[in-house]
């Protein structure tokens, strides 16, 4: 991922209506950890290798997560099938992946205060200390059909607001097609108590902080967790 300096009139405003992951309203839940395993997805669900790592962590997620993704995938109308890209996340990568997105968009926006940068940077990834995919509470996914082939979602997954002008936003507007699909997977996910960050069409999460936040839980069920 990058961000090109002749991006920056596109940087959307962080406070523009949506709750970021950041935002204390979030920061200041409490986690009250159920001790929850994590359980690997494969053989479960369909996955998708493109961030697949040696010791196959990408494909965990706590199991209270991966009950609800069986249920939606059920949910799913005919030749529709859920494709998990990306679940848990070691501490390690998290920061790295936050850090280096910080460090495009300082390149790209050289006078924004960095307090806003790091506000900006949560659009599109989880500061360390919020992060839900360091829990195992957190998936990225998408659809594919019977074939294996990825349906139109309008942009692709871990699409940057700047890459994609604004269009990995959930509630973006996309083609008609990409509009459906969206819908069909936020159905079936919500109905199974799952919650979006409105930012990424694809970012889906249980049991967080965020998920607290929006379910107006008393606590997260789900803190950092090593696999």
């Amino acid at each position: 991922m990058s961000v090109s300096p002749h991006d920056r009139s596109v940087l959307p405003d962080p406070a523009a209506g949506l709750v970021l992951i950041s935002d204390l309203r979030v920061t200041s839940i409490g986690v009250d950890e159920c001790g929850e395993k994590l359980s690997d997805v494969r053989g479960r669900l369909r996955v998708d290798e493109r961030l697949a790592d040696p010791a196959g962590a990408y494909a965990h997620l706590r199991e209270g997560l991966l009950a609800r993704l069986e249920e939606a995938q059920d949910r799913l109308p005919a030749g529709c099938n859920l494709v998990v890209v990306e679940g848990y996340r070691p501490p390690a990568l998290q920061r790295r992946y936050f850090e280096e997105y910080k460090d495009e968009l300082r390149a790209a926006f050289p006078d924004m205060p960095d307090g806003d940068l790091h506000v900006a940077a949560s659009r599109y990834v989880s500061p360390i200390e919020v992060a839900p995919h360091t829990a195992g509470a957190a998936v990225d996914l998408t659809l594919y059909d019977d074939d294996g082939v990825e349906l139109d979602m309008g942009t692709a997954v871990n699409a940057t607001p700047e890459q994609s002008r604004g269009a990995c936003y959930t509630a973006a507007e996309v083609g008609a097609r990409a509009r459906r699909n969206r819908d069909v997977l936020s159905a079936a996910l919500e109905a199974c108590g799952l919650v979006n960050y409105p930012t990424e069409w694809w970012h889906w999460s249980y049991g967080d902080r965020y998920w607290a936040m929006t379910r107006r839980a008393p606590a997260a069920l789900y803190g950092p967790v090593e696999l």
